[in-house]
């Protein structure tokens, strides 16, 4: 049975981690700020850039008046490096080849603006697999908005059952408030231990994404 499958991207498909840490810190220089840790940078990734942008604010003790012209300068260096070092996850190209092959349609929904969502893909290589991609600005609304998901799945226009992979608590949300099974990646961004995030299933590496699809469809 093909299913349709959304994949969250940061966190799940690749490791993006270096670029987004680098952006902020380039941030912080402009303001002549010392630089984070990336663990630190970490823990405001989730939500968007937006939010991270207040995240890290608040931690380095900015008012909250400068997010508008912060936000922009974030924008800004991450746009021109987005995928200097970002990489997929080990294995995930020839699991959605596989997960392809069985006739499985997918796209991404992720709360990074589109445009550079778009572009890591297209970068990576990654894009021939994706029918569609929504970001964190392509609607009015982002995860944990169960809309932003449900709209993922309703442009792929799939009459199969559906499935959302994802890494983080925004994730395992989005899924129970929208209804739909949800694949945890336990390497990815997470905060949380795995047994306090919800899922209905779990995996630590791409190589058993399409066993694991496979058992979820059974159940279905």
């Amino acid at each position: 049975m093909a299913a349709a499958i959304i994949f969250d991207l940061d966190g799940t498909l690749v490791d993006s981690l270096g670029d987004i840490a680098t952006a902020t810190n380039r941030t912080l220089e402009d303001i002549d700020f010392p630089p984070l840790p990336k663990e630190v940078i970490a823990s405001f990734v989730g939500n968007g850039l937006p939010k991270l942008v207040e995240r890290m604010i608040r931690h380095v003790g900015l008012p909250a008046e400068r997010h508008t012209e912060l936000n922009k300068r974030m924008r800004a260096h991450y746009d021109a490096a987005a995928s200097s070092t970002t990489v997929p996850y080990p294995g995930i190209p020839d699991a959605l080849e596989e997960l392809q092959a069985e006739g499985h349609t997918f796209g991404v929904c992720t709360n990074k603006p589109e445009a550079p969502a778009r572009h890591i893909l297209d970068a990576l290589g990654l894009s021939r697999f994706f029918g569609v991609v929504l970001g964190g600005d392509s609607m009015a609304m982002r995860k944990p908005n169960p809309r932003h998901l449900l709209a993922s799945f309703d442009a792929l226009d799939s009459a199969g059952p559906r499935l959302f992979v994802g890494d983080s608590e925004v994730d395992a949300e989005t899924a129970v408030r929208a209804d739909v099974p949800f694949l945890l990646f336990t390497q990815g961004y997470r905060k949380t231990p795995v047994v306090k995030i919800p899922h209905t299933a779990a995996y630590d590496h791409a190589a058993e994404l399409p066993s694991r699809v496979a058992q979820l469809l059974e159940v279905k």
